[in-house]
C-alpha cells in the first residue's frame, strides 16, 4: 500500500503531493513500483495535527482521487479519514477502500455508510485524537493483548452496525498511543494479532518509534529502520504493508517472502 499524502502538514511529505497533478504523478511512480493499493489522505494524524474537518477534507481529496482514478481505472484505491461525509464522497468519487485510524470511534455514521457501501474497512487500533494520543499509553504490562482486546470489541461494534467480518483489515496502529518500547512488543509479538479470516495491515513506514531506535530525527532518513520492521512483518504473515517508499519496499518484500513463504 502506497502512502499518497494530500495535506500540508504531514508528518514526512507535508506539502508534497498537495495537488492533483502532483498526486497523480506519485499514484503514477508508485503503481509502476508494485504497489497494489494506494491510500490518499488529506487529513494529517501525527501526533499534534489540526483537525481540519470534512469540508476542508473533501476539497483537498476528491480532485486528485478523481484524476487518480481516471488514471487508473483498475487500481485499488484506499481512503484515509474518520469522518464519514468523507468516506462517502471518496466511495461515489471511485475509492475502493476506507482506512479509518480511528477503527469507526470518531464519527457514529461511518459504520452504517461501511456496512452499507460493503466495502474493505481498514479498523486500525488507536487511543484519542491527534492531540491527546502520546497521553494515552497505559496498557498494563501486555500491550498485544489489550491491542487485540480492542480490535476485537472495535469488530464487534462494527459487526453489530452491519458491517461483514470478511470486509474487516486490522491494523494494531503502530505509534498511535504508543511508546517505542510498546511498538517494539507489537512487532516482537506480531503471531498473536492474526486472527483466521481477518488480514493484518502494518504502517511502520518512516515513523518515530523507528527514529527513536536509529537514533534518527529525519523521518525520510528512516528508511532501512522500516525495511527491517517489514521484513519482520513478512515472516510474521501480515497482509498489507503501508509505507511511502514503494519501490525498495517492494523488492525488500519480494526477498523476504522468498525466505519466509506464507503456508
Amino acid at each position: 500500500m502506497g502512502v499518497i499524502n494530500l495535506t500540508p502538514d504531514s508528518f514526512s511529505d507535508g506539502g508534497l503531493f498537495n495537488t492533483p497533478e502532483r498526486a497523480l504523478r506519485q499514484a503514477s511512480k508508485q503503481l509502476k513500483a508494485g504497489a497494489t493499493v494506494l491510500d490518499l489522505g488529506a487529513q494529517s494524524t501525527r501526533p499534534g495535527a489540526e483537525e481540519v474537518g470534512a469540508a476542508e477534507e473533501i476539497r483537498r481529496l476528491i480532485p486528485a482521487l478523481q484524476q487518480i482514478r481516471a488514471a487508473h481505472p483498475q487500481a485499488v484505491l484506499s481512503v484515509d479519514t474518520f469522518l464519514a461525509p468523507v468516506a462517502e464522497a471518496a466511495l461515489e468519487a471511485g475509492a475502493n477502500w476506507i482506512n479509518d485510524v480511528s477503527g469507526g470511534r470518531r464519527d457514529p455514521a461511518m459504520l452504517p455508510l461501511i456496512a452499507e457501501a460493503g466495502c474493505p474497512f481498514v479498523l486500525m487500533h488507536s487511543r484519542g485524537n491527534s492531540k491527546t494520543m502520546d497521553g494515552l499509553t497505559d496498557y498494563g504490562t501486555d500491550v498485544v493483548k489489550s491491542v487485540l482486546q480492542a480490535l476485537e470489541e472495535a469488530s464487534d461494534c462494527a459487526e453489530l452496525a452491519g458491517v461483514q467480518r470478511d470486509q474487516l483489515i486490522w491494523d494494531p496502529g503502530l505509534g498511535f498511543a504508543k511508546t517505542t518500547e510498546q511498538n517494539l512488543q507489537l512487532l516482537q509479538e506480531l503471531e498473536r494479532l492474526l486472527q483466521p479470516g481477518v488480514p493484518l495491515l502494518l504502517g511502520p513506514s518512516r515513523k518515530r518509534f523507528i527514529g527513536a531506535v536509529l537514533d534518527e530525527p529525519r523521518a525520510k532518513a528512516r528508511l532501512w529502520g522500516t525495511a527491517a520492521v517489514c521484513t519482520r512483518a513478512v515472516g510474521a504473515g501480515v497482509a498489507v504493508l503501508r509505507v511511502h517508499d514503494v519501490a525498495p519496499i517492494v523488492q525488500i518484500t519480494q526477498m523476504a517472502s522468498a525466505l519466509w513463504p506464507i503456508g
